[in-house]
């Protein structure tokens, strides 16, 4: 009779597992589990806006990004990480420089060094100015600029050469 006592006194085979979810050590874990949860949310959401204003110009696309990460926090954070641009704006800033340095140096390689008149890279002199642009080899006639000091075709030294006039044919 004392064994069916026993059995009477703890009928719930589970009682142990629901007195764990009762006690306090189940409350505060269940607390810490929100506190994460929330630190984890306003990091996606603090994360998403630093890298948006890295990368977006426009504000209110800007503002799009940050709720997005606000909003829905780890999955906004994914949805951004898929469509945000794939650059940063210093890199494009800086690219669109180096660009239009390069255009630069172009544009100012086919000009008269002087007077900024278009020249064609086999004219000697400028035909607005008459400044000497090149000279001419002495012994293979091909034009040289005016620094070089051995023309690169034939390997004769150019550097101060005076500048031959064209031979008559014979």
């Amino acid at each position: 009779m004392p064994h069916r006592t026993l059995l009477a006194a703890n009928d719930n085979p589970f009682q142990s597992v629901s007195d764990f979810f009762t006690s306090s050590t189940w409350d505060f874990m269940l607390r810490m589990a929100i506190v994460v949860a929330v630190a984890l949310w306003l990091a996606c959401a603090y994360w998403v806006f630093k890298d948006a204003r890295r990368r977006i110009d426009d504000k209110v696309l800007l503002t799009v990004a940050a709720l997005t990460g606000l909003v829905f926090g780890p999955l906004g954070l994914i949805v951004y990480a898929i469509v945000r641009p794939p650059e940063y704006l210093d890199d494009v800033r800086e690219r669109d420089l180096e660009v239009r340095m390069m255009e630069q140096r172009l544009a100012d390689e086919q000009r008269c060094s002087f007077c900024k008149t278009p020249v064609r890279d086999d004219y000697l002199v400028c035909p607005t100015c008459g400044r000497r642009l090149r000279t001419v080899c002495r012994s293979c006639r091909r034009p040289v600029e005016p620094q070089w000091r051995v023309c690169p075709y034939c390997e004769a030294e150019v550097h101060g050469a005076p500048v031959a006039s064209e031979p008559a044919r014979r």
